[in-house]
């Protein structure tokens, strides 16, 4: 398992070891440090490396939360979730939920780039400190969080033969010539203040200029700049002279596109460069060429995303460019090539969700997030523009409800739903939309009130697709508090509305699999392994996986009915896999429900408890419990009794505490490992009892009957 999600080097780490051991030692002492100095100084690389190596000096988990790409303070709690890995389904504040995960761990967390958040930061670090013993936050920016207990690491720049080696290591790293220790280099490092990213710049220049026309050129760039005006503070000066001349020494087609990809919101790709930052004196196909100068010159990073290489250009640098951009008058028509752009990134991913891309798909779209909610904040900013702020976050459902991000989906939803936007069919996707999350969120008046209105919209405007998306919603939370009748109606008739629509998608495949659940509950067991088989066919002839995850817990739960124990583990084991690889949390702990049942039954009581513990944990997490209804709290409550039985009252209260204290990877990792073996003869299987009613499939022999009432076995 992961126990870190730092970025890897892309180039040495060079000197520094005096700030190095006094930093460590600060980590020691306090569980507050912050690293403070001037853009370019080198913060952000120091604080990695003291991560770095604390991570591999304990067992520690550290997490990496970068706060610099964001601009609505609302979205610090998410940032930091989306950081720890954290999947919260419920309606709690999510700096609750991310006190509560916190607060039996110990983790290092690191805060980059927070100074323009401050005061949403501080008191949050505040509270987070202050309910998590073992949590220790190592922060970097250019002022302090003022807390109580942060320790203080005023970053200065580099001792002379430290610049010397920067400047020396990164020159033989872009092809120049050695640079030699001699009276040029160390006045050029003096001239540049020692900042390491001022140092970097002028690497950049060496395979064309020597150290002495370097030296040169960069004296004249001084002198004509002077002091920079009042209040500009020496070093501030020096970044922003040497970003300047550097700037004056790229090409014009090179400073016009680092002036246009300062729109970008943390990473992007090649291809997002050349639509955004192409035409209009730039053709596309020069973006490539321009982009390797900018690169060459340390202007541009190249880093590791989850979809892949990716570049970035570092925060300092970036605002040099969008001060350009403004000057030319171009700011707001980029910003909106850029949201067209992730516009359409969310719409590709959207169909392509429905495909053998699904992985591809999700790892695009954690990639491609910070700029995805800079493309929903412009769109939110403009009345004018609302339509496009309901369409994107609409089209975006996969990555809320699929992805395990429902609580930022629904800060989104709520915004844009918030505004009249005059569009109709942008407006009732969002509604529909906001209906599901809410039913996975369990806030049912919500749901309820987006899906009535969303349905009536759409007859009122004859829209009979947004009018099936609605109705199928209603079905599912009929689903979820167990009136089958009800959601059999509702889901068949969505079906029928899609059939003739000519509707095939995962939503779609959803429908079918939540009226197989409704069949099986109510004891249409072969009906409900019909349609999942159905359902199965055509996910592996699309290879569609998230939704045929859900097939095969279905099949599953009617492998366990029947008595196919070793079937119902390999069932579920390929379920569980899929939903922990998109982060779907509703997926997990169902799925780790249910094979705590088949474990139970398999002879392993003490594993069974386990499972049934680090259940409730992600239970924890998704909301209320089973959705409140007895059908899918069937599991259970049955496993609990069979556990119980097997251990005494005190045995399973240990081993399920063992469960509950686990981090929900390590408990999907021991899950789809099997656990331990099995202690004992398999137990026969017997129905569902619960407080509400009895789930007996009506295909079954009568309880304790080792074995299926013919037919084929499940899956």
């Amino acid at each position: 398992m992961r126990r870190s999600n730092l970025p890897a080097e892309l180039t040495r780490f060079v000197g520094r070891s005096g700030e190095r051991a006094e930093l460590a030692a600060l980590l020691a002492e306090s569980r507050l440090v912050t690293v403070l100095g001037v853009g370019g100084v080198g913060k952000t690389r120091l604080v990695l490396k003291a991560a770095a190596t604390a991570q591999k000096r304990s067992a520690d988990e550290v997490r990496l939360a970068e706060l610099a790409p964001l601009r609505d303070p609302a979205l610090v709690e998410h940032a930091l979730a989306e950081a720890l890995g954290l999947t919260d389904h419920t309606l709690r504040p999510p700096s609750e939920v991310l006190a509560e995960h916190l607060s039996g761990r110990r983790l290092l967390l690191v805060l980059d780039g927070f100074e323009h958040l401050v005061e949403t930061v501080a008191p949050l670090v505040g509270a987070l400190l202050a309910a998590a013993p073992g949590l220790t936050v190592l922060a970097a920016g250019r002022r302090p969080l003022r807390l109580p207990g942060e320790a203080v690491l005023r970053l200065a720049p580099m001792a002379e033969e430290d610049a010397l080696a920067l400047l020396a290591d990164r020159a033989a790293r872009s092809g120049a010539p050695a640079v030699a220790a001699d009276g040029a280099a160390r006045e050029l490092c003096r001239r540049l203040d020692r900042i390491p990213l001022a140092l970097e710049l002028a690497a950049g220049r060496l395979p064309l200029l020597s150290v002495e026309q370097l030296l040169a050129r960069l004296d004249d760039r001084f002198r004509l700049l002077g002091d920079g005006g009042p209040g500009v503070l020496p070093r501030h000066r020096t970044l922003r002279t040497a970003i300047g001349w550097s700037h004056e020494l790229c090409t014009p087609g090179e400073r016009l596109l680092w002036a246009r990809l300062s729109v970008f919101a943390g990473s992007f790709d090649l291809e997002a460069a050349e639509y955004v930052c192409g035409g209009s004196g730039l053709a596309p196909e020069e973006v490539l060429d321009l982009l390797g100068g900018l690169l060459a010159q340390s202007l541009v990073v190249r880093e590791d995303t989850a979809a892949g290489p990716g570049y970035r250009m570092l925060d300092t640098v970036s605002a040099y460019g969008a001060e350009w951009l403004a000057a030319l008058g171009d700011t707001e028509r980029l910003r909106r090539r850029h949201r067209d752009w992730y516009t359409g990134l969310a719409t590709w991913c959207e169909l392509e969700w429905f495909s053998p891309r699904q992985a591809e798909v999700a790892a695009r779209t954690e990639a491609a997030l910070p700029n995805l909610r800079a493309a929903l904040d412009l769109s939110l900013e403009l009345p004018e523009d609302a339509h496009l702020a309901q369409h994107l976050a609409g089209t975006l459902w996969f990555a809320w409800v699929g992805c395990g991000r429902l609580s930022e989906g629904r800060h989104w939803l709520d915004r844009a739903l918030a505004l009249e936007s005059g569009h109709e069919e942008a407006r009732l996707k969002a509604l529909w939309v906001l209906g599901y999350v809410a039913i996975l969120q369990g806030d049912a008046a919500a749901a309820v009130a987006a899906l009535h209105t969303c349905r009536e919209r759409a007859r009122a405007v004859e829209n009979p697709l947004a009018e099936a998306y609605a109705t199928h919603r209603m079905g599912c939370l009929a689903l979820l508090t167990d009136d089958f009748p009800r959601a059999e109606e509702l889901l068949g008739r969505a079906l029928e509305g899609y059939r003739e629509l000519g509707e095939l998608n995962s939503n779609v495949l959803m429908a079918r699999v939540e009226l197989a659940m409704a069949r099986a509950f109510r004891g249409d067991l072969d009906g409900a392994v019909a349609i999942c088989r159905e359902v199965r066919e055509v996910c592996e002839e699309r290879g569609e996986r998230w939704s045929r995850a859900y097939a095969l817990y279905v099949l599953a739960y009617a492998a366990w009915t029947r008595g196919a124990l070793a079937r119902a583990r390999e069932l579920l084991v390929e379920c569980l896999a899929v939903d922990h690889l998109f982060r779907d949390l509703v997926g997990v702990v169902l799925a780790v429900e249910l094979l705590a049942l088949v474990t139970v039954d398999e002879g392993d009581p003490v594993e069974a408890a386990v499972l049934q513990g680090a259940a409730l944990a992600a239970w924890d997490a998704v909301g209320v419990r089973s959705f409140g209804s007895g059908s899918f709290e069937g599991p259970r409550v049955l496993c609990a009794g069979r556990a119980v039985e097997a251990l005494g009252a005190a045995g399973y209260e240990e081993a399920f505490l063992l469960g509950r204290g686990l981090p929900l990877d390590e408990a999907v990792e021991r899950a789809l490992a099997g656990g331990r073996a099995a202690g004992r003869a398999p137990a026969a299987p017997r129905p569902f009892r619960t407080a509400r009613r009895p789930v007996v499939p009506g295909t079954r022999k009568p309880a304790g009957s080792p074995t299926a009432a013919g037919g084929e076995t499940a899956g």
